[in-house]
């Protein structure tokens, strides 16, 4: 698996978003789950104006 830096904030971010001492890999595939539901895909992030 790819190693990737976070930033400070980035950390603090996905901190508040874990429940239970979740592992950060178990909040990042949850976090991809929620926009495959979504039929988003990461390609699109930014992408999009509305």
């Amino acid at each position: 698996m790819p190693e990737i830096d976070l930033n400070e904030e980035t950390v603090n971010r996905l901190d508040n978003l874990r429940v239970d001492d979740e592992s950060y890999d178990e909040i990042t595939n949850e976090l991809i789950n929620i926009y495959e539901a979504e039929e988003l895909t990461l390609s699109f992030a930014g992408d999009r104006l509305e």
